[in-house]
């Protein structure tokens, strides 16, 4: 009975492989459409800035709803989230596919990251209902949905490169119409609904008065307005900073009703019954230590394939294929060290990878920092090795302690703030870095990309460090709900 215990049975492997269909659009999204940028410019006539909303229209609506979506998972059902996000996701690509001009692009991008939202906390909250009674068949089965994620972002360039190349621009967002078909259906037929989600043996070791179905949360309307609008205007000035200058209205501006917003935001969610983010979850240092982690890892590499992509287009004058194949390193790295960081947690516990792929990754963009333009193509090599390796066994052990350290009814809402903080700290990253490589001549691109990849060591580094904070060994959700509630009875006291 216990050799079989850490089995994916072929029921558990369909959820998987479903859920990772949604994860698998979301973050090809989020790069493959780097790769397009010059011909999308070109074309719709947008300068850089244009471009950077181009890209961060999507990541800042995916960031500031996931915490509502999360939330209406947890209320109306994760598995009906996640298949509305599908929906959803599939005809903002369309309207992407037709736009006729940059505000239209811009428009049709943000309603994909609503999709998006939707889609990805509820994802991982159907496969912590699935696996969430044995942690370690939750790290494997975490371990192969961030893989498929991570392929998919590392896979992007690239296969935006072939699509272009192949088809035009247009075609590296109508090629998500089949995934999210296929998605919606296996949503249909595969994934069960709640109550069938854990096998028997989960549902009777689970069972308990701890583990009744939590009270419905309304929706924080008020939380949310303020979340967007902080993230909103602090990506919008850091976006205009280097065209407009630190004095102009709307940038200083900006930032100020950023810190107004951010500062509101917080004390009213502090003060709210049923807050959109229950600060309470900051209570435990591992939360707070990993979903910081995920800050680092995202605005670090998001950023950099921003960069990256103007680097080798409009320095080094790569076509968008030979661009996207320059990319393919990244692929393989993501592949294995994703696949590896399963075993690595259930061996070691979460803070050795957390730690090995910040300083994996961090000496990799270090490496970076020594590129310029006349650097051959195989000096890009090792780098784009060593960042997604890295990443690759770093992002499923932050993900799996963000998971152990939640009680299984705010599954949604806790993964909902993890991916927030990373697609927030994505944005911003965008924004940062395509603000240093802004400009039009060649050296000002490199210069920039240098300063990025120095940022990028110094946040990971960071990351590094926090990562001692996280606790070493995963455990299931209802261990994970018995020392929140004795955490919750000790504070009460």
């Amino acid at each position: 009975m216990t050799s079989t215990k850490h089995t994916v049975s072929p029921a558990l492997g369909r959820v998987l492989a479903t859920v990772s269909v949604g994860f698998v659009v979301t973050q090809l999204d989020v790069t493959i459409v780097n790769i397009a940028l010059p011909e999308i410019g070109a074309n719709l006539h947008a300068n850089v800035a244009g471009l950077q909303w181009v890209v961060d229209a999507y990541t800042l609506a995916f960031a500031v709803l996931m915490l509502s979506a999360g939330a209406l998972g947890d209320r109306f059902g994760a598995r009906r989230l996640y298949a509305a996000g599908i929906v959803l996701f599939a005809l903002a690509s369309l309207a992407c596919g037709v736009a006729s001009g940059a505000p239209m692009l811009v428009a049709a991008r943000a309603l994909q990251g609503i999709g998006a939202a939707a889609m990805l906390p509820n994802s991982l909250a159907l496969l912590n209902q699935s696996y969430g009674h044995d942690p370690k068949l939750r790290a494997r089965a975490v371990g192969l949905w961030t893989a498929a994620g991570a392929i998919s972002i590392a896979a992007g360039p690239v296969a935006g490169g072939l699509l272009i190349a192949a088809f035009g621009w247009r075609s590296i967002f109508l090629v998500n119409l089949p995934i999210c078909a296929a998605g919606f259906l296996a949503t249909l037929l595969w994934v069960p609904r709640p109550e069938a989600a854990l096998p028997e043996t989960a549902r009777a070791e689970t069972a308990g008065p701890e583990t009744a179905p939590p009270t419905p949360r309304g929706i924080d309307l008020s939380g949310q307005t303020l979340a967007i609008v902080a993230l909103t205007a602090f990506v919008a000035a850091v976006i205009e900073w280097r065209p407009l200058g630190l004095s102009h209205p709307l940038v200083a501006g900006g930032f100020v009703l950023a810190a107004l917003a951010g500062s509101a935001f917080v004390a009213v969610e502090a003060r709210a019954s049923a807050p959109m983010l229950p600060l309470s979850l900051f209570a435990g240092r591992s939360f707070s230590a990993a979903v910081l982690f995920g800050i680092c890892v995202n605005m670090t590499y998001y950023g950099m394939v921003f960069v990256l992509s103007l680097y080798l287009q409009r320095v080094r004058g790569y076509t968008a294929l030979q661009a996207g194949l320059a990319f393919l390193p990244l692929t393989g790295g993501f592949l294995i060290s994703n696949v590896a960081s399963g075993w690595v947690v259930g061996r070691f516990g979460v803070r050795v990878p957390m730690i090995a792929g910040a300083v994996t990754a961090g000496l990799g963009y270090g490496l970076l920092h020594l590129v310029d333009a006349s650097t051959p193509l195989i000096g890009l090599l090792l780098p784009f090795l060593l960042i997604p390796s890295g990443m690759g066994l770093a992002v499923p052990a932050m993900t799996t302690a963000v998971l152990a350290s939640a009680q299984a009814s705010r599954a949604g809402t806790a993964s909902a703030v993890l991916n927030t903080a990373r697609q927030a700290g994505g944005a911003v990253g965008v924004a940062a870095f395509g603000a240093l490589a802004s400009g039009a001549a060649a050296t000002q691109i490199v210069s920039g990309m240098q300063a990025a990849t120095a940022i990028s060591v110094d946040l990971l580094a960071f990351a590094g460090v926090i990562s001692c904070l996280v606790h070493p060994q995963p455990h299931s959700s209802s261990q994970a709900r018995r020392e929140a509630d004795s955490a919750s009875v000790g504070n009460s006291r």
